[in-house]
């Protein structure tokens, strides 16, 4: 009985893979009885359209509306084209092409008819790209172009060259055009600019970037006394904002404070903390570095907060007054990684291409400003007092752009050539930090003492 069954499983496996052979050529056989009908229908549509006199080597009137064609009559229109476009090219060889020489004359024929075009003042653009759209002058007005047919078959659109476009004078000047932080259009200052003061003078340049993010501030004959004065050169960073406040509100506060208070240390330090609370409560993000000098009583009093820098020149020989407020400096970097506020909140100073920085982006330890960073940013100035001797020449304020490629002694030694200490040597100093590679802002300014002295 075992052996019966299992004869029986057999048969009945074979029988189904018959089954299965069967049917696979059942589909084959219906398959191509499909395709051949196809093809009928299709050679029975290209004898409807030959009916209808729908030629492509005929030009089409762009006057004269068209009827859309299906997607049969469009595939057989191109087919029409394709086989018009075969028989061009072996009339004009007199011999039968291959594929490849057949798209190289193809290529000649569409250049020949391009020059044709171009010298006849004539832009071609397809139908197909421009059917959505139309032509239109500066003024804004619609033009209407005359129709033709492309060297493809399809058909064109040709309208005239537009006339050169000719630019205004304003563009040529020394006015840019940049793009403000709203996106609108705003005027740059120049690259360069000058200034002659009574007792001083003053070049900056305008570095890599769009915006001149230095800047500067004076006080002259303060209180209606000519031997007192007020100067700084100042070094922005993320934007401009906090330059301009602090070149227009700086002086202004310090003077403030000089009547309130009495001593010029406490009222230069109070000058710089007020500017920095007031510029932080516009609540704008960007920030700024500061050196300045205040001309009072014989006295000179300097300050700085950041990596402007002062310099004065005795007898020829250079004398740094300020130093920069850098994380390189050790105490400053102390200072920040010590405080309760960097501990608590995870702030971190990192070593950046031999840069320190704090919270991995600022490279200075004190600025007016930033108010992203102000819990480890302070504002408060580090300042000297030293009286004004004979042996005191001038001063020498800096932003960075300078003092990064230009040595302090250099500085001096070139403007002390400059006998009558005019603007060629700040523009000679600008020059010969820009030749060592600056791409940064540099502002220069350079002051005569000797009419501050006090008998």
């Amino acid at each position: 009985m075992h052996k019966k069954s299992s004869t029986k499983q057999k048969s009945v496996v074979k029988s189904m893979i018959e089954l299965h052979e069967f049917l696979l050529w059942g589909f084959s056989i219906v398959s191509l009885v499909i395709v051949y009908i196809f093809e009928g229908l299709i050679k029975k549509a290209n004898n409807s359209m030959a009916s209808l006199s729908l030629n492509t080597s005929t030009p089409l009137s762009p006057s004269s509306p068209q009827q859309p064609l299906s997607w049969v009559g469009q595939f057989l229109h191109r087919d029409d084209h394709n086989k018009d476009s075969n028989n061009f090219l072996e009339k004009k060889t007199g011999a039968a092409v291959s594929l490849e020489e057949k798209r190289i004359l193809q290529q000649e024929n569409d250049q020949t008819t391009r020059k044709a075009n171009h010298q006849k003042g004539l832009i071609i653009i397809s139908e197909q790209s421009s059917s959505s759209s139309s032509s239109s002058d500066c003024s804004g007005n619609k033009g209407s172009g005359s129709g033709g047919i492309g060297v493809n078959g399809g058909a064109i659109k040709l309208r005239k060259r537009p006339a050169k476009l000719v630019l205004p004078e304003i563009c040529a000047s020394s006015l840019e055009l940049c793009h403000d932080q709203m996106g609108k259009n705003c005027k740059l200052e120049k690259k360069e600019f000058e200034i002659q003061g009574r007792d001083f003078v003053m070049a900056c340049k305008r570095g890599s970037r769009q915006v001149m993010e230095d800047g500067y501030g004076f006080m002259v004959d303060i209180l209606g006394d000519p031997k007192q004065a007020f100067f700084a050169v100042i070094d922005g960073h993320g934007g401009r904002a906090a330059a301009d406040f602090v070149a227009e509100n700086l002086g202004k506060n310090i003077v403030k404070k000089l009547g309130n208070v009495g001593e010029e240390e406490q009222a230069i330090c109070a000058g710089y903390l007020v500017t920095d609370r007031e510029f932080l409560s516009q609540g704008v993000g960007s920030g700024a570095c500061a050196a300045s000098i205040l001309l009072k009583d014989g006295e000179l009093h300097v300050a700085n907060a950041g990596d402007c820098r002062v310099v004065l020149s005795r007898n020829g020989v250079a004398d740094s007054l300020t130093m920069d407020h850098r994380l390189s400096r050790e105490d400053e970097r102390l200072r920040i990684e010590n405080s309760d506020t960097f501990r608590l909140q995870g702030g971190f100073v990192f070593c950046r291409n031999g840069v320190w920085r704090v919270q991995g982006s600022l490279a200075v330890s004190r600025a007016i400003g930033d108010m992203h960073l102000k819990e480890w940013i302070i504002s408060e100035p580090e300042i000297k007092k030293l009286p004004l001797t004979s042996d005191c020449e001038f001063l020498i304020m800096a932003s960075d752009g300078l003092w990064d490629k230009v040595d302090v002694q250099e500085a001096v030694d070139v403007v002390s050539k400059d006998k009558k200490n005019t603007i060629e040597s700040c523009k000679k100093l600008i020059e010969l930090s820009s030749s060592r590679g600056n791409m940064d802002d540099i502002t220069v300014m350079v002051i005569n003492l000797q009419k501050f002295f006090t008998t």
